[in-house]
């Protein structure tokens, strides 16, 4: 069967114009364990929505007789399917696509799994949704047996990718594939030829909502040779010196051209602890990229505009707007974790 790549086709990165962005509304499950936390989270995405709706047109997937509901948050000018869901992180479920810069677009579909078959999880429809959001977008499908999440990976466009021990060669994932196949299956569906790999997440990654290790809240690249970095400022943080590992593992890296990565660090906020005393993962490397603009993480802290201002500053073309996403967070991810974008081709 043939792949992405030998097809001419590649993953390109996210500042590239968008067509749209796709995102799945919040239903009764796990991760919400009461009606409560569900009307948050759904102001919480609805929230998102609608700053990504400034830029790009936005389609959410809805469960089936939620649409009512979703329409009085969204507004009028969101697009909303109904489809069978599970759960709510769109980067995850849904599909990667990938184009080969002359207006052919695919999707790829890993194979999903619960983030490694975890016990509360529950994933027999939301393993379906990126073949459903690949036929909306009227485009053909390439599977892989790998199992992988759009969390999982950052890519350059330029034939990096960023990945995690903990998450593709974890034991829930791909417990049986070496890195060297690991690579071959990324590479063979992204287009790309050089992967760096981190060695674990941040540490509230592991928790029980956790993905064990997703790379989108630990570092992204922001241009071709240029990545942010998670960066924890305060030593009673496990993630201080994690972050400092990452910052330092970066610096020594290469892209596929060859170059040294020029590595920017964010700030943590300085929120250390949630209210129930568990370390907190808040980072500002969970941002998403839209059609002149960056929605960026908010926490209420005092470094949301510190890292902003470093936002506008990497992206001066476009309007950063900072949405709260402690609710989000919450949940397990964060504002890239419920979007995923549909490049223009």
């Amino acid at each position: 069967m043939s792949t992405p790549a030998a097809d001419g086709l590649r993953m390109p990165p996210e500042w590239a114009p968008h067509e749209r962005t796709w995102m799945a509304w919040p239903g009764p499950n796990p991760t919400f364990t009461n009606d409560d936390e569900l009307a948050e989270a759904r102001h919480a995405w609805a929230a998102v929505a609608r700053a990504v709706r400034r830029f790009e047109p936005v389609t959410v997937v809805v469960g089936p007789g939620q649409s009512e509901g979703a329409r009085e948050l969204l507004g009028p000018d969101i697009e909303l399917v109904e489809r069978d869901l599970d759960d709510a992180w769109m980067r995850d479920i849904g599909p990667t696509f990938v184009t080969d810069g002359n207006g052919r677009l695919a999707a790829v579909d890993w194979t999903f799994n619960g983030w490694g078959a975890q016990a509360w999880a529950r994933w027999g429809h939301d393993s379906k949704i990126a073949r459903h959001v690949s036929d909306l977008a009227g485009t053909p499908t390439y599977s892989t047996p790998l199992v992988n999440e759009g969390g999982a990976i950052h890519t350059d466009g330029e034939g990096t990718v960023l990945l995690t021990d903990t998450v593709q060669l974890g034991a829930g994932r791909n417990p049986h594939w070496s890195r060297e196949q690991v690579e071959a299956e990324i590479h063979a569906h992204l287009g790309t030829t050089k992967a760096i790999w981190l060695p674990h997440g941040l540490s509230g990654d592991y928790g029980t909502y956790g993905t064990q290790g997703h790379v989108d809240i630990v570092a992204a690249f922001a241009k071709p040779g240029v990545v942010v970095v998670h960066s924890q400022q305060d030593p009673a943080h496990p993630d201080y010196e994690r972050s400092k590992e990452y910052a330092a593992l970066l610096r020594t890296a290469t892209d596929a051209k060859g170059r040294l990565l020029e590595v920017v660090e964010i700030p943590a906020p300085t929120v250390l602890k949630d209210e129930d005393g568990e370390w907190v993962d808040y980072s500002y490397i969970n941002h998403y990229l839209c059609n002149g603009g960056v929605v960026l993480c908010a926490f209420d802290d005092p470094r949301d505009e510190i890292a902003a201002g470093i936002f506008r500053r990497l992206f001066p073309e476009r309007t950063v707007t900072l949405v709260d996403a402690r609710t989000i967070f919450a949940g397990g991810g964060g504002i890239h974790c419920i979007t995923q974008q549909q490049p223009k081709v």
